[in-house]
Formats: C-alpha cells, structure tokens, sequence
C-alpha cells in the first residue's frame, strides 16, 4: 500500500494502523517462529520429510499445541508427498493456508443481538484483563450508538469495582455497583433491571476472577448465571472467557471449567503484545471450535481488535509468510 493511499482514504489509513499494532503485538512469537523456520524457509533446502520435521518443532515451540501442529504437518506432509512442495515459496503459502484454515471459522465477529438488553457475562481467573476489555468494549458499543450499563460484579476486589467505575466514567456509561463483598449474582441482578427500566442496549457484567481448581467459586459464578436467568429473556446472551496469552496451554484446560461451569460461548484473547506464546490461539481454534470476538494487543482504549484469521497469520509469519 503506497502512503499516498493511506494518507487520502482514512478507512486505509484506519486499516493500516490496526494492522501495525496487531503486527508489533505478535513480534515476540514471530521472533521465536523466526529462529527455528527462518534458515529453514528462507534458504535453499529441497523440501523433504525432515524440513517439515523442523517445521514441527518450531510450531510446537511457539505454543500452537499438540493437536494443532498435527493438524498442519499432516496438510504439509500430504503435499510433500504430492510433490506440490517444490520449493520455500511454496512451503511458505501452504503453512499460511493452513493455519488460516483453522483460524478462520473462529473469526466471528461480536454482534448486539435481540432481545434488548443484550447481556454479556465476562469470566475468567485473575489478571486475565476482563475489567480492562469492559471498558474498552464498552467504549466501542457507544461509539457505535449503543446505550450500555456495567455491572461490577467483581466484589471480591475493591479495586475492581473502582477500575470499572473509572471506565464508566471516561465513557459516559452508567455502573451499577454496591461495597466490596457485595453478592455478585444481586449486582448483576440490579444491573439488568436497571437497564431494562431504561431501554438500555447491552450490560456487560464483569466478575471476580474465579480460579478453575476453585470449586466454590465456579459454583458461585454457576449461581451468577442461574439468578440472570430469572429475567426470562434468554440472558446471559454471551458469556465470554477472556484469556491471558501468556499462560500458554494453560488456557485450553480453563476453557473446559468455565465452559463445564457456565457454558462458555465465546473467546477473547488479551495481552498478545507481552508473550512469545501467541500461537496458542492456533491451539485453541484446534481444540474448541469457540468464535475468538476480540484480542488484546496493547494498553490503548483503540488496543481491542476484532479477530481476523489472515492478518492474525500474516503478523505472525511476518516476512516468513
């Protein structure tokens, strides 16, 4: 893209931007994907069994798991013994298909659904970034002209309940919230009441984080989900588990208790821009199939993306894809 076409078309230059962040999110990952691939397809060698054996390890490496890199060799392999392998470029564009392919139905894009309010029930264990993408989805759901209400639902931390408040302040958006210590599933509870009084468009409910080996507090947030229920319009809507990149494979194992606890419908992944293990969202797309909404790729308000397979993969390989 000529910068001339940046300059005058800001939808580009929007795009563009986007593009940069999510790229220098990805570099610690594409450093460690570089080290094991980069003499590997950038150089000179006939593609063979044991170049794809080498390309195995560095997928593994890079925290893409098991099932996935056996996924992708096995397309790789298939190719080599087609012949369809005959040099790096082709070696190049077939690992970028591939993991595309398997990125690609995660894709599906956050939506406010009916009926209103459209409620959305954020989990996920401590320091994943919850209250964080609240706030910046909240700022991005008015700017799209949609009225919304916070629940602090996270009372187990008084400083939870002020982060959100400073949230709702900086995005003129109401908080529904009492004291720590608070019951969570009553804030919650207050929280959609209010804004069916008020014709509100979307609550989005923060909680405490509630680690997975705690059976107590997964059955607390089990108890937050049956007391929405009461309202008998269908919430919650989405319950959406946010995930720390950094915790690696650690995050398919919390997928299976909150999904066991709540019925998880949906993936965010945060902090991709402070890890060299972002290959575990090729990980989770092999073993859950869940659509991957947003990830986090830096401290700005702007720093929350909608999931894109293809750049996803094209910041990731950098100069490799």
């Amino acid at each position: 893209m000529r910068k001339s076409d940046v300059e005058l078309d800001p939808t580009r230059a929007a795009s563009a931007s986007r593009w940069d962040r999510l790229n220098r999110s990805l570099a610690r990952t594409r450093d460690r994907l570089a080290a094991g691939l980069g003499d590997l397809i950038l150089g000179e060698r006939s593609i063979d069994q044991a170049v794809i054996d080498e390309v195995e390890t560095s997928l593994l490496a890079a925290d893409v798991g098991v099932d996935a890199t056996e996924r992708v060799v096995s397309a790789l392999k298939d190719r080599v013994s087609r012949r369809q392998l005959g040099d790096a470029e082709a070696l190049k564009a077939a690992l970028t298909t591939e993991l595309v392919a398997l990125l690609d139905p995660l894709a599906v894009t956050f939506a406010v659904g009916a009926p209103r309010p459209y409620v959305v029930l954020v989990v996920g264990v401590n320091g994943a970034g919850k209250t964080t993408l609240i706030g910046k989805l909240a700022k991005r759901l008015g700017d799209d002209g949609h009225s919304v209400v916070l629940a602090a639902g996270d009372t187990f931390r008084a400083a939870a309940v002020e982060q959100l408040g400073d949230w709702g302040r900086r995005n003129g958006v109401p908080v529904i919230a009492q004291g720590q210590g608070a019951d969570s599933a009553s804030v919650i509870y207050d929280a959609i009441d209010a804004a069916m009084a008020r014709g509100t468009d979307v609550v989005l409910a923060d909680t405490a984080g509630r680690l997975q080996a705690k059976v107590g507090l997964m059955d607390e947030l089990a108890k937050i989900k049956r007391v929405m229920g009461r309202f008998g319009h269908g919430a919650p809507h989405e319950v959406l588990l946010v995930l720390d990149a950094g915790i690696g494979q650690n995050a398919l194992s919390q997928v299976t208790e909150f999904d066991r606890a709540v019925g998880v419908t949906a993936l965010a992944v945060t902090k991709l821009d402070g890890t060299a293990k972002a290959g575990v969202v090729i990980a989770i797309a092999a073993a859950t199939g869940l659509p991957l909404r947003f990830v986090g790729v830096g401290e700005g308000v702007d720093d929350l993306q909608d999931f894109d397979a293809a750049s996803f993969v094209d910041a990731l390989l950098g100069d490799l894809a």
